[in-house]
């Protein structure tokens, strides 16, 4: 190999390592400047959202003023004060008034202290209004003939029909 070669390869070289050197450097900067767009698009989105809140903040307050101002105009409402609560029911009982002609009775809700339970009211069928056959509400009693053939199942008319008739 001539010196001449030995240059010419020795400058190929050096000329690699120089782009090399300059790519590496345009890499990082790439990266730095795309941190920063990142970095910027969060603060932005944070800014934003702040800002939101502020605008439901400041809409708030101002119907909450708006309100207030109906209030003293149209409705003249106050906050309750301490003689406006009762110490006891019998203070409740004094504002009650008696019940006036025609007025339902009271609904009443008490424990069954003996433990009987009332009597069961019977069922009324909603087409014939007739109290419905028990026969029919206890499986044990109302016997029904059903006979299986060829995989269906075929249920005596006259079962039912005569004991719902009763």
């Amino acid at each position: 190999m001539t010196a001449q070669t030995r240059a010419r390869r020795l400058g190929w070289l050096m000329m690699l390592a120089l782009c090399t050197a300059v790519y590496l450097l345009l890499h990082l900067k790439v990266h730095a400047v795309k941190s920063d767009v990142v970095r910027a698009e969060r603060q932005i989105v944070r800014l934003q959202q702040e800002n939101d809140l502020l605008e439901t903040e400041f809409e708030t307050r101002a119907n909450l003023l708006q309100l207030s101002a109906w209030n003293q105009v149209d409705f003249g409402y106050t906050a309750p004060g301490a003689g406006q609560f009762l110490d006891n029911e019998r203070q409740l009982a004094r504002f009650g008034t008696a019940r006036g002609p025609g007025a339902p009775p009271p609904i009443r809700v008490a424990q069954n202290v003996t433990g009987a339970a009332p009597a069961f009211p019977k069922l009324v069928s909603p087409l014939t209004g007739k109290p419905v056959n028990e026969a029919l509400l206890e499986p044990g009693r109302a016997e029904l003939s059903a006979r299986s053939t060829g995989g269906t199942t075929r249920i005596a008319l006259g079962a039912v029909l005569g004991s719902a008739e009763q």
